[in-house]
């Protein structure tokens, strides 16, 4: 009784972090499977699979940070007074 205890506070805990677009990416993977099965195209069921399993496993680029813009610390800006000419 305790271990399903475990795994049911396991499953809450892994389905409050899905978003729109995880959820998006699973429907469009599950889609994309049956559609493969239904045409016999095994690459594009292939495909499907993993459409599927990466928002299962909440794999994407953004996820490891492949989407984020370094933040360089060591940039010196310094303020320069401009002029300017009025043209006649």
């Amino acid at each position: 009784m305790n271990a399903i205890k475990i795994n049911n506070t396991h499953m809450k805990n892994y389905l409050k972090n899905w978003d729109l677009m995880r959820i998006l990416r699973l429907i469009i993977g599950i889609i994309v499977i049956g559609q493969g099965f239904s045409a016999g195209q095994w690459t594009i069921v292939g495909l499907g699979a993993l459409f599927t399993l990466l928002p299962l496993f909440n794999a994407s680029m953004c996820s490891i940070g492949a989407c984020s813009v370094p933040n360089k610390k060591n940039r010196k800006f310094k303020a320069e007074e401009v002029t300017y000419e009025e043209v006649k």
